[in-house]
């Protein structure tokens, strides 16, 4: 099975990954968690040019062609071999992360997206998606707060600089996918508090299961 996690900065997508990793792990279902960018070792060093502030310079092509280059190494190595070993992957983030960012919020043609997803992906597409959605206001308000401190690791912050706009741009776009497709996506209320999302998300995981 395969469960991704979208939504903006600071919606809570790596606590709520954590937290159903440890409940998968005590009932005894082999998972494994990842993230894009960065699930690989050749996807940390891409993950390094496309965070970190001080490359704010990046062409928004040269930006997603890094994204995926770092899907294509993340969908070979890790997440294509996991499925085929019968494991649960938990990703932070993955194809629909493109759509919205690059496509509704960068602007990029919905269809050069796709075709560049078709080549890479051959069909692979997530069982279930999780949409965190909160205000825009509330998740960088988090996400700052995150970054301020993260003292000693590398800075990931690029995206964070963006504006409001940029970043509504992406909320509603993840909203549009979740109406487009209902019976993939999940959207969960991320101003509730973390054990409360938790919960919906095992209830929902585990309904999920059994029609697998």
């Amino acid at each position: 099975m395969f469960i991704t996690f979208e939504g903006i900065e600071g919606s809570g997508k790596s606590t709520q990954i954590r937290l159903l990793a440890d409940f998968l792990k005590k009932g005894s279902r082999d998972s494994i968690v990842t993230r894009e960018p960065g699930g690989t070792e050749i996807g940390t060093k891409i993950r390094s040019i496309l965070l970190d502030s001080v490359n704010a310079k990046i062409n928004s092509l040269t930006e997603l062609l890094l994204y995926e280059a770092d899907r294509a190494q993340h969908v070979v190595e890790i997440i294509r071999p996991s499925l085929e070993a019968g494991k649960i992957v938990l990703c932070d983030r993955f194809f629909d992360a493109t759509v919205v960012y690059q496509g509704s919020a960068r602007g990029f043609n919905l269809d050069f997206i796709d075709y560049l997803h078709e080549t890479i992906l051959k069909g692979l597409k997530p069982d279930l998606t999780f949409i965190l959605d909160c205000p825009v206001a509330i998740g960088l308000k988090r996400a700052w707060k995150r970054i301020a401190n993260s003292s000693g690791k590398a800075k990931e912050d690029r995206f964070e600089k963006e504006t409001a706009q940029f970043h509504e741009k992406i909320r509603q776009g993840y909203l549009r996918l979740a109406r487009a497709e209902p019976g993939r996506f999940c959207i969960i209320d991320a101003t509730q508090e973390p054990s409360v999302i938790h919960d919906n998300i095992v209830r929902i995981v585990n309904e999920k299961t059994l029609k697998i």
